[in-house]
């Protein structure tokens, strides 16, 4: 599969280490070229500096021939612009973001996109974990 991540932050790094190591054609593109270094040795995919909202870097990450997005940038929105760029006007067939606030999530869903909320994950996590047996 082929797969443009943007973001390199802890949780993009590890994304594109994982599909990477399962022999996966991956590029990461992040604003800031000090990120990359979250990334092991081993990654054989590409970095790119440069942002996932600009159609030129998305060209350059030859997003029209990516079967998959991935938006794991900082922001809501940054992210499902990404996203939505990705999926509507690039054609990739899964285009999936992180989206903090879990309201929004839902609304983005109905937009065709995959979507996740850390934040409710969190919440539910720490929710079941008053229940756990010791």
């Amino acid at each position: 599969m082929r797969v443009v991540i943007m973001g390199c932050g802890r949780v993009g790094a590890a994304v594109a280490t994982r599909l990477s190591d399962e022999g996966h054609t991956v590029t990461v593109l992040d604003t800031d070229g000090f990120a990359f270094s979250r990334l092991p040795s081993r990654f054989t995919g590409t970095c790119l500096i440069g942002s996932g909202t600009d159609d030129r870097k998305l060209e350059e990450a030859d997003i029209r021939r990516a079967d998959a997005f991935v938006a794991l940038a900082s922001g809501d929105n940054r992210n499902i612009l990404a996203a939505q760029k990705a999926k509507h006007m690039f054609g990739v067939q899964i285009a999936v973001s992180r989206v903090k606030d879990p309201y929004r999530s839902e609304l983005f869903d109905q937009l065709g996109l995959r979507t996740f909320s850390p934040t409710k994950v969190g919440a539910e996590l720490a929710y079941d974990s008053l229940f756990a047996s010791p």
